[in-house]
């Protein structure tokens, strides 16, 4: 469950990074410190060796200095004597190798110690060739440092020094450093812990919203008004597609309501009619008329199931249109022509002024279009009116707009002239017959071809329909 959960992997994540990066800090800073230790203990130990070598090992031949009483006589190696340099002057001893803080021991060629400090350590092993070199004359053993000196008569001088105090004072370095990043990890894991929940707190939001709206608060929206990150701006669009579902939601109950009225009025004229043909006898004349009423009723509600059944294919994109190179000045001529005897019976004028217009589309379909749009130009235009048709290409796409002199369109009912059962002004929409959904069909056909249908129009001054196409290749995204 830990795993599952986002605080956690991300506390896990961080929690590792921030350890790998405090103890590697933390051994680098050990490491660091305690080789700066050794380096300067070995210079201690070159600098001693200086004044210490003559003594321990002094050239042949070289005269000591005769204490009072003594004659001159010749120099014994490995003895301490008070020797004077090149000027006539005392070499003096180390204080800290009399004191024992330093120790030293002289080898003969015969590996045999020929003198040694008197705080040397006891039984101090003789340095190997495999473990000291000119360029490494370092050696390190338990608790000691040690520097070899090779002299090439035989002699092995080494000067050393305990490390015990070094190893104490680094242990209590490492116990600080141990103290001090474990301090800095449970700060860096109580900081990170806090960030994360800081940082996907929009995301418990999202989901509180999403539960509300699966119960039914379909109005609920996300709270990102103290949150600009990412998640601020992904809750910003959900909360755009919950407002577009609650809007789908609420067309949806519409339609549904809607449809289910239209279905009724057919279906209680045929209930009407049958009862009251068999409520008694009647004359077959009588029964003639109901059966014709009922026929009638019949066929619209057939007509209306078939228009709702081509919406609902349309919208789960299951029908397929063709995709065929035509010109759609063409289909347009041929749906004017079609349309030419109604429009003449209502004295209306017809002006088709559409130029060449290549696309890729499906020609039987978008004919449906246009004669949906020329029916409503004509159903719904002033005696003596006109209907203009125009075509053009702008910007790789072909438009095409139907234009009519009716009485136009309300501002407020412009937004909703596409949706399914709309009924907006009586003078449009009222005692034609018709269910409201031929424009529903046309924006669902435009919709498939990758398209757009667009209304305009004021009261008075009629209303345009616009047509824009895509001038190449249709998108293979079927219907939506």
């Amino acid at each position: 469950m830990i795993l599952n959960s986002i605080r956690w992997q991300i506390q896990l994540w961080h929690g590792a990074l921030l350890a790998a990066a405090v103890a590697g800090l933390t051994i680098g800073f050990y490491h660091f410190e305690r080789s700066a230790r050794l380096r300067e203990v070995d210079r201690e130990l070159q600098t001693l060796l200086t004044p210490i070598l003559p003594r321990v090992a002094p050239p042949p031949n070289l005269p000591r200095r005769a204490e009072p009483g003594e004659p001159r006589g010749e120099t014994r190696r490995g003895e301490r004597w008070p020797l004077e340099d090149a000027a006539g002057r005392m070499v003096p001893y180390s204080d800290r190798v009399e004191s024992g803080q330093f120790y030293y021991v002289v080898w003969t060629s015969e590996r045999e110690i020929a003198t040694q400090s008197a705080g040397a350590p006891a039984a101090v092993p003789y340095p190997e060739r495999s473990e000291v070199s000119a360029e490494n004359p370092m050696r390190a053993r338990d608790g000691f440092r040690e520097l070899v000196h090779l002299i090439p008569s035989g002699t092995t001088v080494l000067i050393g020094t305990s490390t015990a105090n070094i190893e104490k004072e680094l242990s209590r370095l490492a116990w600080q450093l141990a103290a001090a990043g474990a301090g800095v990890l449970a700060l860096g894991l109580a900081g990170g812990w806090w960030m994360a929940g800081r940082a996907i707190r929009p995301i418990a939001a999202i989901s509180a919203a999403a539960d509300e709206i699966a119960r039914g608060k379909h109005g609920h929206r996300i709270d990102v008004a103290e949150t600009r990150s990412e998640l601020g701006r992904l809750g910003g669009v959900l909360n755009h597609t919950f407002d577009e579902l609650e809007k789908s939601i609420e067309q949806q109950r519409r339609f549904t309501s809607d449809a289910a009225h239209e279905l009724r009025t057919p279906v209680t004229v045929i209930l009407t009619h049958t009862q009251s043909a068999l409520a008694r006898e009647r004359a077959p004349e009588e029964y003639r008329e109901s059966l014709e009423a009922c026929q009638r009723a019949a066929q619209r509600m057939r007509r209306l199931i078939k228009t709702l059944l081509q919406l609902a294919r349309l919208d789960a994109g299951h029908d397929a249109l063709k995709r065929e190179p035509l010109d759609l000045a063409v289909t347009l001529r041929d749906c004017v022509e079609m349309i030419r005897p109604l429009a003449e019976h209502h004295g209306l004028k017809l002006h088709c002024e559409v130029p060449e217009l290549k696309c890729t589309a499906d020609g039987e379909r978008l004919a449906q279009v246009f004669m949906n749009l020329l029916s409503n130009a004509v159903q719904y235009n002033r005696a003596g009116g006109e209907i203009r048709i125009t075509g053009a290409r702008q910007n790789g796409s072909v438009t095409v707009t139907v234009a009519d002199t009716g009485p136009g369109i309300p501002a407020g009912d412009l937004p909703h002239v596409f949706e399914r059962f709309y009924r907006g002004d009586k003078s449009r929409t009222g005692g034609t017959g018709h269910a409201g959904l031929g424009l529903s069909i046309c924006k669902a056909v435009v919709d498939a071809h990758g398209g757009e249908l667009t209304a305009a129009g004021q009261p008075g001054a009629g209303a345009t329909f616009t047509v824009r196409l895509p001038g190449g290749e249709m998108p293979n995204h079927g219907a939506h």
